[in-house]
C-alpha cells in the first residue's frame, strides 16, 4: 500500500493488532465479582507510564471520583487520550503542579485545556505551554476512529478526514492509496490503551453497565482498553440485568472493577440525573490564576479529603447535589 506523506506527531501507543490480542485472549472472561473501592481500582489498575482514556464528553458523565484518586495517588510519567477532555484534563494537570512531579507526559490531542463555554484553564495552558508534555494532534472524530479500530482488532482504519490540513501535518497518521481506487486517504493507527475510567448510569457487581443519553465513543473505549475501571450512579442486582440484556452496552468481560459512586461526575453533568456546578467550575478556574492559590484549592478539595464522598461535603453535601438534581429534572420537563 502506498504511503504518500505521514504527520510529524509521536504515536505513544503501539497499533498492533496482533500484541493487543496476545493480552485480550489472556484476560479473564468468567463472571466474577468486581465490586471494590475507587482507592483499590486506581491502585491495582492504574500503573506509573500507563496510557490512559477518560471516558465521557466534555464535563458530561466524567468518572471525576477516579481522576481525583488518580491525582491523589500520584501517579506518574502518564500518557492520555485527550477526547473531548475538559474538567478531567484541568485535574490531572493539576498532577504536574511544580513540585509535585509530572503526572502528564504525553497527549493525543483533539479538545483540552478549553471547559467548553467557561473559558480556558489556566493551569492546563500552563502546563503545555512549559513544553513538559510531548503532543501529537488529531480531531474529536479521528481519536474516536483510532477507539474503532482498536475495538474492532484492526492496526488502523482508513478516513477521509484531516486530508489537507495542519492537523494531519502535526498527526501521527499518514496518508495512503486505497488500494481498490487509488484515491487518497487517512490511515487512522488503532489506539490501545492501557486503562480506562467510565461513568455510567447502572451497572451490576460483574461490570454489565446501562447508560441514557449519548454515549460519544466510550463504547469502542471500553473494548479497546486493557484495563477497564467503570464507576456508577446505581449498583443494580444481576438479575435485573438479565430481564432485559439489550440495555448492557458495555458487557462484564470488558470490565476490571466496579465503584458505586453516587453523583460520581459531580461537578459534571449526569445526564437525567443532575446538573453540573457551574458555581464550583468556576472556583476551579479562579484558583487556577496563582499557582500558590491552586496549591491550597487542592489541598483542600483533593489532598486533605480521604475519598470522594467527602469532597461532596466540601462541595455542599446532600442540599447540593439535591438542588442540582432539581434542576436537571426541571431542564428535561422544559425540554
Amino acid at each position: 500500500m502506498s504511503t504518500f506523506s505521514q504527520g510529524t506527531g509521536i504515536l505513544f501507543t503501539d497499533p498492533s493488532a496482533n500484541r493487543a490480542r496476545e493480552y485480550f485472549a489472556s484476560k479473564p472472561r468468567a463472571l466474577t465479582d468486581k465490586l471494590t473501592t475507587v482507592a483499590d481500582a486506581v491502585t491495582r489498575l492504574v500503573r506509573d507510564g500507563d496510557y490512559l482514556a477518560i471516558g465521557g464528553f466534555g464535563s458530561n458523565r466524567l468518572p471525576t471520583a477516579v481522576v481525583h484518586e488518580i491525582l491523589r495517588q500520584g501517579k506518574q510519567n502518564l500518557g492520555l487520550a485527550g477526547h473531548t477532555a475538559t474538567h478531567d484534563f484541568e485535574i490531572l494537570c493539576a498532577g504536574n503542579l511544580m513540585g509535585r512531579g509530572k503526572m502528564l507526559t504525553r497527549v493525543d490531542i483533539a479538545y483540552v485545556v478549553g471547559l467548553e463555554a467557561r473559558g480556558l484553564s489556566p493551569h492546563a495552558r500552563r502546563v503545555l505551554e512549559s513544553g513538559e508534555v510531548q503532543c501529537t494532534e488529531w480531531t474529536n472524530y479521528t481519536l474516536a476512529v483510532r477507539f474503532k479500530a482498536a475495538a474492532m482488532g484492526l492496526p488502523f482504519l482508513p478516513a477521509r478526514s484531516m486530508l489537507g490540513t495542519d492537523t494531519f501535518r502535526h498527526s501521527g497518521a499518514k496518508e495512503i492509496a486505497c488500494p481498490f481506487t487509488g484515491e487518497r486517504l487517512i490511515a487512522l493507527p488503532a489506539l490501545y490503551l492501557d486503562v480506562a475510567a467510565i461513568h455510567v448510569h447502572e451497572a451490576d457487581r460483574y461490570g454489565n453497565c446501562r447508560l441514557r443519553g449519548t454515549t460519544v465513543a466510550d463504547l469502542d473505549l471500553a473494548r479497546a482498553a486493557k484495563r477497564l475501571i467503570i464507576t456508577c450512579e446505581r449498583l443494580i442486582p444481576h438479575e435485573e440485568i438479565r430481564r432485559d440484556p439489550s440495555q448492557t452496552v458495555i458487557p462484564f468481560f470488558c470490565v476490571d472493577a466496579v465503584c458505586e459512586v453516587p453523583y460520581g461526575s459531580y461537578p459534571g453533568n449526569m445526564p437525567y440525573e443532575y446538573l453540573s456546578d457551574e458555581d464550583h467550575l468556576r472556583q476551579w478556574l479562579e484558583a487556577e490564576k496563582d499557582v500558590e492559590t491552586l496549591r491550597r484549592f487542592l489541598d483542600t478539595y483533593i489532598y486533605g479529603v480521604r475519598d470522594f464522598m467527602e469532597y461532596l461535603q466540601r462541595c455542599g453535601g446532600l442540599p447540593r447535589l439535591q438542588e442540582l438534581r432539581r434542576m436537571e429534572l426541571l431542564l428535561h420537563r422544559q425540554t
